[in-house]
């Protein structure tokens, strides 16, 4: 399955659900003991009650910060903030982890998307837009869920840390296609424009007029790590695979390699997002 079948197939018995409703469940009893009600405890936290409210049912996964936090208001005396740890470890649904894993572990990044936008360079409201067209429908606990964790995946794209070097190959298509209506994309082409200045991340637009492409068999992405192996991750329709054989590895590097050769180069593109902007 794609990425985004991925996010779909949550699993209703995820172990990390459990832990987030316990700690959600547990951040109500301390808050309750201290006598404080939600809005009073998000007065004092800092934060909007129904961010309180969705905590506490374990639908949106609480930030280390928050935790800190909550551990202060609360004078829970480090018992909330220990649970940061658990909550680390939960923050990505069960099929979500081995990805999450292998972005954050990469020193190089490459990604060819053929329909949306990258998750990695997805604002907020567009991911939360395209939960919100699945079918089967899913649930608002399981948005938000899937929500926050696409989210903290792109905590490792960050502007003081250089470590990693992104590439990103986007379709023309997937910059005009108006997922959520004209704002939603216009705020999301701003973001692109935004992220692709930083000095460790490339953008790249291949446009639709290319009577030449390496990359029709579909989207795929590729990690090197940190210890110089390469992985690949293929995506066709409803099936993925984990590319580990070499021989397989170098064919997607190829074809990575062919792409970003057809397609507009870096500040070509960000030229071209520019353009689309200012059209949209």
């Amino acid at each position: 399955m794609t990425e985004d079948a991925l996010d779909q197939d949550v699993d209703a018995e995820d172990d990390s659900t459990a832990v987030l409703v316990t700690v959600g469940r547990q951040l109500k009893l301390w808050r309750e003991a201290a006598g404080l009600s939600p809005a009073e405890f998000a007065a004092a936290m800092g934060y909007g009650d129904n961010l309180i409210y969705k905590i506490e049912r374990g639908a949106r996964i609480p930030r280390p910060e928050f935790l800190d936090k909550a551990d202060e208001v609360l004078d829970a005396g480090g018992k909330i903030a220990a649970m940061k740890k658990d909550v680390e470890e939960a923050r990505y649904p069960k099929n979500l982890r081995n990805l999450a894993k292998l972005e954050a572990g990469a020193v190089e990044l490459g990604a060819y998307s053929t329909h949306t936008i990258h998750a990695l360079l997805q604002t907020e409201e567009y991911t939360r837009t395209i939960f919100g067209m699945r079918r089967p429908l899913l649930s608002e606990e399981i948005i938000e869920r899937e929500v926050g964790a696409r989210m903290a995946r792109q905590e490792i794209i960050d502007r003081t840390k250089l470590g990693t070097v992104f590439s990103f190959l986007q379709e023309e298509v997937t910059l005009r296609r108006p997922i959520g209506g004209t704002m939603v994309l216009r705020r999301q082409l701003e973001h692109l424009l935004s992220v692709g200045q930083l000095r460790n991340v490339e953008i790249q637009v291949m446009p639709t007029d290319r009577d030449d492409h390496a990359g029709l068999g579909g989207s795929f992405r590729l990690f090197k790590l940190k210890g110089g192996e390469t992985l690949g991750y293929a995506e066709v329709q409803q099936l993925t695979r984990l590319v580990s054989e070499p021989r397989d590895v170098q064919s997607l590097e190829m074809q990575y390699g062919s792409m970003r050769a057809q397609a507009l180069t870096p500040r070509e593109s960000l030229s071209f997002i520019e353009k689309l902007l200012g059209e949209t």
